[in-house]
């Protein structure tokens, strides 16, 4: 029986990865979302979240018990030590569940999945996949879509230092999805992606 193809979807914050991810899956491409995983697994009763209170102390824990991502955020990304700390906690989990994924996708018989993981490169696991594909948009054009999200300045600015450059990532890319443009250039060229993939 012919494997899966993994296929990994990245790029930076605020690069357009979870509208590429949604077009995907209406072009038909079975998709995971590794941030929707990486809530999932600090779900309140799970060893990744009581880790994280060993780690981070209480405050990193809300009353209700489920994580205070606010709190951990302003900690991390501030911090990063701290970030690989956390990263340290919850990337292995993420990464047993998705590689779970695409031996299900296998056994169903499907041509290839697309995983959506921002942390690709920064993770060290680029050899997991035989695709990678790179939403990308110019870093000022990052900014503003963070601002848009009522994020400070300094705070976008601060996520966006904490991941890899977009440059190097576009560099690694073996296709790359140009978000800057209109959403139409958008689509348009992820329906090109798709079909160089499924030709």
């Amino acid at each position: 029986m012919r494997s899966t193809r993994r296929v990994a979807l990245t790029g930076g914050i605020a690069t357009g990865k979870s509208h590429c991810l949604a077009k995907f899956a209406e072009l038909g491409a079975p998709v995971i979302d590794a941030d929707v995983l990486a809530r999932e697994v600090v779900a309140p009763g799970t060893e990744a979240l009581a880790a994280i209170s060993a780690r981070f102390g209480p405050t990193a824990i809300q009353q209700d018990g489920t994580l205070d991502r606010d709190s951990l955020g302003k900690v991390v990304f501030a911090d990063d030590h701290a970030r690989r700390d956390l990263e340290a906690i919850i990337h292995p989990v993420v990464y047993a569940r998705i590689a779970n994924w695409f031996d299900e996708l296998s056994t169903r018989g499907a041509p290839l999945g697309i995983a959506d993981i921002p942390l690709l490169f920064e993770s060290g696991h680029r050899a997991d996949f035989e695709i990678v594909i790179v939403a990308a948009c110019p870093p000022p054009q990052q900014l503003e879509r963070l601002l848009r999200r009522r994020m400070s300045e300094e705070e976008a600015r601060r996520r966006i230092a904490a991941q890899l450059p977009i440059a190097v990532k576009r560099d690694a890319a073996d296709c790359v999805i140009d978000t800057g443009g209109t959403l139409a250039d958008t689509d348009r060229r992820i329906v090109e992606v798709w079909n160089q993939m499924t030709r």
